[in-house]
């Protein structure tokens, strides 16, 4: 077999339906985010543009915060670059160990867990409990993230899908299967690409019901909703209800890594048994240091989150006065819709390469075929001058390739 013959044609194939993807090398402005330098893409030094980025999911700017990078400084200069091995081998610094008490915390759990990112955390808590527990049925929402879709697969437990958001469809499904059977219901709050929230009291009811454990992924959530940042689920008061929480800190607390929270039990138990936790190596402790370092900010101060929501909401009116499509839902998420693979890049080529804006064209199998997107991103760090340029130019390319518009608001 030509091996070599067999990826070019793949990759062929992308390129042919728009689906194939082209990264944006961008250096990001210490105290100046959301601004950046973007290279020219052949390996050399020189920035040949500066970029204004709306599509990152540090959604706070937390990344640049004073105290993260105070705390991740100081501890990279007392302990050294990495963790020198796995939790298990040399690798639990007090870093690690302050962090996850941070997340517990954090979501008024016994206790946390810690990973090297959210797509891992799903994995391998998703494929554990799962495989461990005898038996166990796995009910999914048909919208979930790959890491979850992967972690359930990986378990080889049975899986049930019902209807996105529709907790009739999983009453039904819970229904059918023996009362002393597990079973597990995996869902997310704040879905990413579409951003619209789980109804997540009537999942929890109809879990309670059935006496099936809950997962609920607060990767999208997490730092951004409730008094201390703590997700939807503290937003709503229902913290205590959920038998797993799951988040990231590469997203609004602005650093790398994932968690779970929950139990001591079960905390422990995944610990004890997830190759995903067992076999790799620990966070840096800088990177653990600068993640608790967000966590204790956002969970004192409210400022970051409405300033957040403000430019949000300021975002979606003036698109929706010049009648840009966007998909509409309660959440920081913009989806502006295109529904073309080529159109989509082409815009976002458009964006990058006359006005400096960067929003990576989102396709096929991000989101289904026919729904292709542009998925914007506002932060407390855009100014009044970035949503305006940005107004500017989506409303001048829609009127260059005569796309739709729909009907202004009064």
């Amino acid at each position: 077999m030509d091996y070599e013959a067999l990826f070019q044609a793949e990759l062929d194939g992308l390129k042919t339906e728009g689906r194939y993807r082209i990264f944006a090398e961008l250096e990001r402005k210490a105290g100046n985010f959301p601004q950046a330098k973007r290279f020219d893409g052949e390996g050399g030094e020189t920035g040949t543009q500066d970029v204004t980025v709306w599509c990152s999911n540090d959604y706070l700017g937390m990344g640049q915060h004073p105290d993260v990078l105070g705390a991740m400084h100081e501890t990279l200069d007392r302990c050294g670059a990495g963790a020198g091995g796995t939790r298990n081998i040399s690798g639990t610094t007090h870093s690690h160990v302050v962090l996850e008490r941070e997340l517990a915390d954090l979501h008024g759990k016994q206790a946390a867990l810690l990973f090297t990112s959210g797509y891992v955390s799903n994995w391998a808590a998703l494929s554990t409990l799962a495989s461990k527990l005898p038996g166990c049925v796995v009910l999914s929402d048909a919208g979930n993230h790959a890491s979850m879709i992967e972690g359930i697969r990986h378990s080889r437990a049975k899986c049930l899908k019902w209807a996105h958001n529709d907790v009739a469809d999983l009453d039904r499904l819970l229904a059918s299967l023996p009362a002393d059977v597990p079973k597990l219901v995996a869902f997310e709050s704040v879905y990413s690409m579409d951003g619209d929230i789980a109804p997540i009291a009537e999942i929890l009811d109809t879990c309670e019901k059935y006496g099936a454990m809950s997962y609920l992924d607060e990767v999208h959530a997490v730092g951004l909703y409730g008094p201390r940042g703590g997700g939807i689920a503290e937003r709503e008061g229902l913290m205590d209800r959920v038998t797993v929480i799951e988040g990231t800190l590469g997203k609004a607390f602005g650093v790398m890594g994932g968690y779970i929270a929950g139990s001591h039990a079960m905390c422990d138990f995944v610990r004890s048994f997830a190759s995903g936790f067992i076999f790799t190596t620990a966070l840096p402790p800088a990177l653990a240091a600068g993640a608790t370092a967000s966590i204790k900010h956002l969970k004192a101060s409210s400022v970051e989150r409405e300033a957040h929501q403000e430019r949000v909401a300021k975002v979606r009116r003036r698109l929706n006065a010049i009648g840009i499509p966007m998909m509409d839902n309660p959440s920081h998420i913009i989806p502006v819709m295109v529904g073309d693979p080529h159109h989509c890049k082409m815009i976002s080529d458009w964006l990058l390469d006359t006005h400096g804006i960067y929003v990576q064209p989102i396709n096929y199998p991000t989101v289904p075929k026919g729904t292709e997107r542009l998925r914007i991103t506002p932060s407390p760090v855009h100014t009044d001058g970035d949503v305006d340029r940005l107004v500017s130019a989506l409303s001048e390319i829609w009127s260059q390739c005569a796309l739709a518009r729909v009907s202004m608001a009064a």
